[in-house]
């Protein structure tokens, strides 16, 4: 008799259970808020938001924020780098419980899905782009090329890859916009002779370990920084050296994997998922490799071309996800007339059909990213997040320096799974905790280190954050992710809870 092995659920399971789940919490967890400041851009003034949910417009001034007990320079709120609602400290109350209805789990799920729909519409233009590009036979031509000169150096395109995306995490926290890179990258690793593992490891584990080290990533370090009241450069030092052996530590744990799997492919983790991975991403055909004409060359140069565009627009004009889903849309539609001009050209309808079949790929990945969105939608509607954050501020009264800043690493830890935004957790979080720095003596730029590395450590694990739809693209499951990660959440809570303890005796 066959031996049945458990498996993990998938993705969607995975949501649906953690849905319910939150939707349980908000009966048994005690309900609370504090209240919470925001700038108004059309009227020029603070929003102030009380426990109980009523408002009034306060002077946006220097002289409000003091009176607040918030110790925030105004010019954070009225230059925009502060946008979301900020936590004031020492003004939390319990409020009438808010439970979901089982019955609403549903609409919960939608509304998340609504929320996220920037990023979704984002992740469809994308697979359509991607679409067409295989449909002109770019991507398989080119790879031939490109994996005939690379030949005997693949895993040097592996660390510069996974360089490139630590800087991208680090200084401009590149996330979400990770998942434009899989289709480019994924068939090149597969030529080289890789697994999941390392295309994933690649691109989101480093991103993500320049974003948990970021150095003057404005949705993480800046925000965090400014919210606790504090310049971003205070402590830079520390988190660039941070960033540096992180980094390090993940170029050796790649080359470690890399070099095993090559010796012997079946000790990948994912080895038994191996044909279905490389027939859903695979496109090169040594025996029936198309001609690199010049149509083909400029069509996987307009493709290669997004993606430093979209970098540039984020870094230099402030672009999100409706201006990077314009400019892929642009350059798709310039593909597809190319497409259906000249020799080998495919007709108008072909071209099309090109581009919805490759938008429809993705469909999974965007609605993974809005349902995580819903259970964050349900803890913040049940009126529980703000509960978890005043007893876990109580906990870390009162102690010394450095018990205070390994606790609070893994405070945050535990927060990481509940609030995943990373500028969402900087401006709840930080003015609750950072002044409890100053209680206990230590600087408060060492609160937003233990908030970085507690929170990315959890959001290498969390399926609330971006895990599920990066797994859900390359149809990985979370067991194997989670076999191959955990060695870097370890490295991150044990080197960042040290690297914090270090800066306050040097």
């Amino acid at each position: 008799m066959k031996k049945r092995s458990l498996k993990m659920p998938g993705a969607f399971t995975i949501l649906f259970i953690l849905t319910l789940l939150s939707i349980l919490l908000t009966w048994f967890v005690p309900a609370g808020s504090y209240d919470k400041v925001s700038y108004q851009a059309e009227s020029h003034d603070l929003l102030f938001v009380d426990s109980h949910g009523k408002e009034k417009n306060l002077p946006a001034t220097q002289k409000t924020l003091d009176q607040l007990g918030l110790k925030i320079d105004i010019h954070q709120f009225t230059s925009g780098a502060i946008q979301k609602p900020v936590s004031i400290p020492n003004t939390y109350k319990r409020v009438k419980q808010k439970p979901e209805s089982f019955l609403s789990f549903a609409t919960d799920m939608v509304q998340g899905t609504i929320e996220a729909v920037d990023i979704m519409v984002f992740i469809l233009v994308l697979g359509g782009m991607i679409g067409v590009v295989k449909a002109s036979g770019a991507f398989e031509s080119g790879l031939s090329a490109l994996t005939k000169k690379t030949k005997g150096k693949e895993f040097l395109l592996i660390a510069l890859v996974a360089i490139l995306m630590a800087l991208g995490g680090t200084f401009c926290g590149i996330e979400e916009e990770a998942v434009a890179f899989y289709p480019i990258l994924v068939p090149i690793f597969i030529a080289m002779g890789y697994d999941s593992i390392i295309c994933v490891g690649a691109i989101f584990l480093a991103s993500s370990i320049g974003t948990c080290f970021s150095t003057i990533n404005p949705f993480s370090a800046v925000i965090a920084s400014n919210a606790a009241g504090i310049n971003f450069t205070e402590g830079l030092n520390w988190r660039i050296l941070g960033c540096a052996v992180a980094t390090l530590f993940v170029l050796g744990y790649l080359y470690w994997y890399a070099k095993k799997i090559k010796a012997n492919p079946e000790f990948s983790y994912s080895y038994e998922d191996r044909e279905k991975f490389d027939a859903q991403w695979a496109v090169l055909d040594e025996d029936n490799v198309p001609v690199f004409t010049w149509k083909r060359k400029i069509i996987l140069t307009l493709f290669v071309i997004a993606f430093p565009l979209m970098i540039w627009g984020v870094m230099k004009k402030g672009w999100w996800f409706p201006q990077m889903a314009a400019s892929f849309l642009t350059l798709a539609i310039i593909m597809m007339l190319l497409v259906g001009l000249g020799k080998h050209s495919l007709s108008e309808k072909q071209v099309i059909d090109a581009f919805v079949n490759g938008a429809s790929s993705l469909v999974g990945v965007s609605l993974i990213i809005g349902l995580a969105r819903g259970i964050n939608l349900i803890l913040t509607k049940g009126y529980i997040s703000d509960t978890i954050l005043y007893e876990a501020s109580k906990l870390v009264q009162g102690m010394n320096g450095t018990l205070f800043i390994i606790v609070l690493v893994f405070i945050f830890f535990i927060l990481g799974f509940i609030v995943p935004s990373s500028s969402g957790l900087a401006v709840l979080a930080m003015p609750i905790f950072a002044p409890l720095a100053e209680t206990v003596h230590i600087p408060r730029f060492a609160v937003v280190m233990a908030y970085q590395f507690g929170q990315y450590a959890m959001l290498f694990l969390a399926p609330t954050g971006l895990v599920m739809a990066t797994l859900q693209m390359l149809d990985m499951r979370y067991s194997h992710w989670l076999r191959f990660v955990w060695p870097v959440v370890l490295f991150v809570l044990l080197f960042g809870t040290g690297l914090i303890i270090t800066s306050l005796y040097f």
